[in-house]
């Protein structure tokens, strides 16, 4: 694909793949699809696709996997993708559920359009990003995974150490530490650490 960045846009909803992709143009390429299943197609048969944008519903639609199962899909296919979940604004299990599975960003539905240009970008740059709307409902409540990778680094450990022994890749283990920083509305990594700690939720 010619343009410096490609968007591979997942709804069922047509107006929802026209909205974003004229919202991301011209600095992204967009392709829109209306579920999983054609949407591993493409990556199957374009590839490198910077970044994708999933609506997230019920665990199968049509048949197609849906919500957490087709990010899981997605990044089976093409597992350096940066996968933006958009679903409803203030679900904090959904949140926690996208995240989990593999997403980078999660942005609601009815957030403002510069949110999803930066969960985007932010994707795009394998870095984590959560609506601001969301972070501040879902603050203090980290994913097992973010625990994990934080109390690792508070024991001492570093991003290449963490991803031994969890096995991951060190990029997936940056993206969840960023993730909790945003999640505890910590400044940065050590005052995470520090945050989390003091709220007993890593020893």
């Amino acid at each position: 694909m010619d343009a410096a960045r490609a968007c591979l846009v997942i709804d069922t909803q047509p107006l929802i793949r026209i909205g974003i992709a004229s919202l991301l143009e011209p600095e992204y390429e967009t392709e829109g699809v209306g579920g999983c299943d054609d949407a591993v197609e493409l990556l199957a048969t374009l590839g490198d696709f910077d970044v994708a944008v999933l609506g997230m519903r019920s665990e199968r639609s049509n048949g197609s996997p849906s919500g957490p199962g087709a990010i899981r899909e997605l990044l089976r296919v093409q597992p350096g993708l940066g996968i933006v979940a958009l679903g409803q604004p203030l679900e904090r299990h959904a949140v926690r559920v996208a995240l989990d599975a593999g997403a980078a960003a999660y942005v609601g539905r009815s957030s403002e359009p510069a949110a999803l240009r930066r969960a985007v970008d932010a994707a795009a740059d394998q870095e984590a990003y959560i609506d601001p709307a969301t972070a501040r409902a879902s603050r203090g409540e980290l994913t097992r995974r973010q625990r994990e990778v934080l109390q690792l680094f508070a024991d001492g450990l570093g991003a290449s150490a963490i991803a031994q022994r969890l096995g991951l890749s060190e990029q997936t283990v940056r993206t969840h530490a960023k993730a909790g920083i945003t999640r505890i509305g910590a400044r940065d990594r050590s005052h995470a650490v520090a945050l989390a700690m003091r709220g007993s939720l890593i020893e």
